[in-house]
């Protein structure tokens, strides 16, 4: 096990490294979360209405934080398929590691970028008017929610590198995933402004579930109004366990056969 932390710290560390020679990566993975707290926040905070009261700020900000977790699919999965098309995967191959630690050490690594990413969120959520209500637990709760999301997220970049290895097609595909989802969701619009026809498709969106959870904890408004939000903890432990479990999974099976 201490072996296995060794070799995981070792291939985070040379991500890092590449993520620091190339700084806008970094950029963006803020940059869409960003504009939409800015731009949805500004434009229509006096024509939105929350659900149960509340600022329309509050509201969106919750929406950016779940945006900032899918924003992080798209450079996991280019750094995975950029190793296995690069050749980097068969010296990792040839050398006395696990096998695991590769995918560990990506996911590691880009882990700890969405946490810099987060806060980073977070400091401009403050300047623009978010403010948490409820107790210190109830606040870090939410955060921690929001990184469990994201790094459940990073998985699923995991097995698209792998599959796809197309930079062109990641390139491609994850900036819809970051975009999309949350507008297929109540991450920035309130459930009973949606069509009918979306507004099932938005309530069993997990995006909508924990964007609804972080905004209970943080008392910001928008009440549960459906199942899923009503009864967050089994949603959630479905929604994110299965994609963490089947995903991760997924990932570690396909790096050892097809590298």
């Amino acid at each position: 096990m201490r072996r296995l932390a060794v070799e995981v710290s070792a291939v985070a560390a040379r991500r890092l490294r590449h993520l620091r020679r190339a700084p806008g990566r970094f950029l963006g993975i803020t940059l869409n979360p960003l504009l939409s707290m800015l731009v949805l926040g500004i434009l229509f905070q006096k024509s939105a209405t929350v659900p149960g009261g509340g600022s329309y700020q509050e509201y969106v900000f919750a929406g950016a934080v779940v945006q900032a977790g899918l924003a992080g699919v798209g450079p996991t999965a280019i750094a995975v398929a950029s190793d296995v098309r690069g050749g980097m995967a068969d010296r990792f191959r040839s050398m006395p590691i696990a096998r695991s630690a590769v995918l560990l050490g990506h996911t590691a690594a880009d882990f700890l970028v969405g946490l810099g990413g987060l806060a980073l969120l977070t400091v401009f959520g403050v300047l623009l008017g978010w403010r948490p209500h409820g107790g210190v637990g109830e606040t870090l709760g939410a955060f921690a929610l929001a990184a469990a999301f994201g790094y459940a997220m990073l998985w699923v970049g995991v097995v698209l590198g792998l599959v796809s290895r197309s930079l062109e097609t990641i390139s491609s595909i994850t900036p819809l995933v970051a975009t999309v989802l949350p507008f297929l969701s109540t991450a920035f619009v309130a459930p009973q402004n949606l069509p009918g026809w979306l507004r099932p498709v938005a309530e069993w969106n997990p995006v909508s579930v924990v964007a609804q959870t972080c905004r209970t904890l943080w008392h910001s408004g928008g009440g549960a109004t459906d199942f899923p939000s009503a009864h967050p903890v089994p949603v959630l432990a479905l929604t994110l366990g299965l994609t963490l479990l089947l995903s991760a999974s997924f990932g570690l099976r396909r790096y050892r056969t097809a590298v």
